[in-house]
């Protein structure tokens, strides 16, 4: 009779309601973090909300949900927006303790001039709602050209995936770059990342805690791809995802013009065709300057 995922009444009210005790509820299932039916409807939007407002915190997204007709309090959205990864892009007070066997590194491209392919590479993970669960999505992007090099999908959010899309990128660029710039998410400070940017001697420089501004050409390949394309339709599963992701990214870099790249195309500008001559400088506007 209680219904843990209701969209209207909790279930405590539930309960209440009925008159039932909750101690007397079945235990939660083993699965019992994964969201629920719920769950994963209140997420598509809170995705939405943080796409389009990425410096909201709790209570202004709270209010955009409850106007949505979500009835929910702080408590459940704060679990929803850790299980998303979802964090304000904004100064805000510490609120968790790093794992202290994690070294954080300096940022390095303040005041860089970013003027060549190769010289900064970045990359970062977002969340990816679908019909019937959620995925998270990690690319490795050339600072100066915007090409992106390489993307994963995975359920999890682990390391490995990480790691499999700096190999990719590696594979296709035939180089490594001189940066890697990433921010201090548990994936980018641990020992597996570390070991495979470091081992190829690369130097590696991460955001300061709360500037999404450090890593702002990815954070927009993020806002181009989800309004562009994942709001757009509603992927039931990973292999549906990873088709569209996929002509999407392909799209991106292959035929989109970019007006701060003075209307060129990434992949043209990353790695011209033989025989073809130098491609146009980059205006000044657009240059990749660190924030």
């Amino acid at each position: 009779m209680i219904d843990t995922g209701h969209r209207k009444l909790s279930v405590r009210r539930q309960a209440a309601l009925l008159g039932v005790n909750r101690n007397r509820l079945p235990k939660r299932p083993a699965d019992a973090g994964k969201p629920s039916g719920g769950d994963l409807a209140i997420l598509r939007d809170l995705d939405e909300l943080h796409t389009r407002w990425p410096f909201y915190g709790q209570r202004k997204l709270l209010v955009e949900l409850r106007e949505r007709g979500w009835r929910l309090g702080r408590k459940r959205l704060r679990r929803l927006m850790q299980l998303a990864g979802i964090e304000v892009v904004a100064p805000k007070r510490r609120t968790s303790v790093p794992n202290a066997s994690h070294r954080k590194y300096p940022y390095l491209l303040r005041g860089l001039a970013i003027n060549h392919a190769d010289h900064v590479w970045c990359s970062d993970i977002t969340f990816i709602r679908m019909e019937r669960g959620f995925a998270y999505l990690v690319a490795v992007m050339d600072w100066h050209t915007r090409a992106v090099l390489a993307w994963r999908i995975s359920n999890t959010l682990d390391t490995t995936f990480c790691v499999d899309a700096l190999n990719d990128a590696v594979k296709a660029a035939g180089c490594v770059p001189e940066i890697f710039n990433t921010d201090q998410g548990c994936q980018f400070t641990s020992g597996e990342w570390i070991t495979a940017v470091e081992g190829r001697g690369i130097r590696v420089s991460m955001d300061g805690r709360g500037r999404w501004l450090d890593n702002v050409f990815i954070e927009r390949l993020w806002r181009s791809l989800k309004c562009e394309n994942i709001y757009l339709r509603e992927y039931r599963n990973l292999v549906e995802l990873e088709t569209g992701v996929a002509v999407w990214m392909h799209d991106y870099n292959h035929k989109r013009i970019h007006q701060a790249l003075g209307y060129q195309i990434p992949w043209r500008l990353y790695r011209p065709p033989a025989g073809e001559p130098d491609p146009k400088p980059i205006p000044k506007s657009g240059l990749a300057k660190a924030a």
